[in-house]
């Protein structure tokens, strides 16, 4: 049961909280052992604040209905920290809430910084004290109150690392809260605050994409346009780099995302090559199929292997909902290239591959057949299907694999072009800089020669008027 699932390589890229709905479902599931979880649950979440929560898991595990003293004591200090932070954040909550001082801000952090503290007195410690009590209540479970505080810390905030430690706190809350379209906007500016920032070493830029990597998943199977997301963010060069060095069972959910969208099914090819350079470190049914089909063309170890796919989606939080939608597209492609090969296909063998009952499988092959245009017909008296494959004519095929060479050459010759034309006036300015400098040179010759011609001419002149 607990082979495929992977709760436990998760766990060390999520936060706390974050982990504690995979344990639910996890318990669910009956994975693990039921005490076992409940332990877990327990030492999950005894370093936050979630007193309550943490007392109904402690009188579970020890089957009793008291807690000890140490719980009460907690939760007075709790409501008495909640209380301080209220207290300190009472002045700059009321002058960020009006809708004066809302307008009036702009994307200039300093800016705005030197408008509340000349106009409203608030100081930056203020602005701190914000980030503070987001953290409590997040760590006393509300949420809500966690986004808004982050969220106007964030804006005002000069601190880039206490910035992006907001921002993920602030996703944590939404992802939380359910909020997925705005954890989705929320997602996105995390990355792009992630690839701008310059970290102190690559490892810590690997480590901050690889936990969005994982918090990602929360927001792209739950939003309407996840499974669009999910391809076009993993498949960028900066995360098929961070998934093959830090979280190679990520590739799990990217095979998932193209396999259930039929619609990116050319992104297939790009995601088998990066599967068969990640098999040495990670593979699971879902990752075997595609190579099995794709790859070694075994269609009986891939019919094996999508039968094994059911019950790891079903045991997975994340694609537990996913299910229907990988059989059906998984059964697509499987017949696709198993018409491909084939020029003749036995329905009742392809029906015992698909893992189809006969009459099922012969109406979903005729939907295949009309759906796919195939060049295919259906011979119900042998119960085959007979492929008609339509082949290239050598030249039309010529033709094809060249024109890629035809706009490389045109490109090329463009190029060529400009290279030539910017040399040549690069020559001409040379030339031209050549000619101005030996008009220069003559000039100044024959001003120095007219120079001494013209100072006799002043001497006789000057000899003559003394004759006279």
């Amino acid at each position: 049961m607990a082979e495929n699932d992977l709760t436990l390589r998760m766990i060390p890229s999520l936060d706390r909280q974050l982990v504690f709905p995979l344990l639910e479902f996890v318990s669910m599931k009956q994975v693990y052992k039921a005490e076992d979880m409940l332990k877990a649950k327990f030492e999950l979440l005894s370093n936050t604040n979630m007193v309550e929560f943490t007392g109904e898991l402690y009188m579970q595990i020890h089957d009793t209905d008291s807690l000890p003293e140490d719980f009460a004591k907690r939760g007075v200090q709790v409501i008495k920290m909640l209380e301080e932070s209220e207290q300190k954040t009472e002045h700059i909550r009321a002058v960020i809430e009006n809708p004066e001082v809302v307008g009036s801000l702009r994307q200039d952090k300093l800016q705005n910084m030197k408008l509340l503290r000349e106009n409203y007195q608030c100081t930056p410690e203020m602005v701190l004290e914000l980030y503070k009590y987001g953290q409590l209540q997040y760590s006393c479970g509300n949420y809500g109150g966690c986004a808004d505080m982050l969220f106007h810390f964030s804006i005002l905030s000069t601190d880039p690392e206490l910035t992006l430690s907001a921002m993920w706190g602030k996703l944590a809350s939404e992802i939380l809260l359910g909020n997925w379209e705005v954890a989705y906007e929320d997602m996105f500016k995390l990355k792009d605050t992630i690839d701008k920032t310059h970290f102190k070493t690559p490892g810590e830029q690997l480590q901050q994409r690889s936990w969005l990597l994982h918090w990602s998943l929360f927001v792209f199977f739950n939003h309407p346009k996840g499974r669009d997301g999910i391809i076009d963010t993993f498949m960028l060069p900066h995360y098929i780099s961070t998934i093959q060095n830090a979280c190679p069972w990520i590739l799990r959910y990217l095979t998932a995302a193209v396999v259930t969208n039929r619609r990116r099914r050319a992104m297939m090819q790009d995601l088998v090559k990066i599967i068969e350079q990640v098999s040495h470190a990670y593979s699971d049914p879902i990752t075997e199929f595609v190579e099995s089909l794709y790859v070694d063309f075994d269609f009986d170890t891939a019919a094996s292997k999508l039968e094994a796919c059911e019950g790891v989606l079903e045991r997975d939080f994340f694609l537990t909902g996913a299910v229907d939608d990988f059989v059906e597209n998984a059964r697509f492609f499987f017949a696709e290239v198993y018409c491909r090969v084939h020029k003749r296909i036995d329905m009742t063998g392809l029906a015992k591959r698909l893992n189809m009952k006969q009459e099922e499988a012969e109406k979903w092959i005729v939907k295949l057949i009309r759906d796919t245009r195939m060049d295919a017909k259906i011979d119900f008296k042998d119960n085959t299907v007979v492929m008609n494959p339509s082949y290239n004519p050598v030249y039309q095929q010529v033709i094809e694999r060249t024109k890629a060479l035809v706009f490389r050459s045109q490109v090329l010759n463009g190029a060529m072009d400009k290279r030539d034309s910017s040399a040549a006036k690069k020559d001409d300015k040379k030339q031209e800089q050549k000619q101005r400098g030996s008009g220069n040179k003559q000039s100044q010759q024959q001003q120095q020669q007219q120079q001494p011609k013209t100072g006799r001419r002043q001497q006789e002149t000057v000899a003559v008027g003394g004759s006279y």
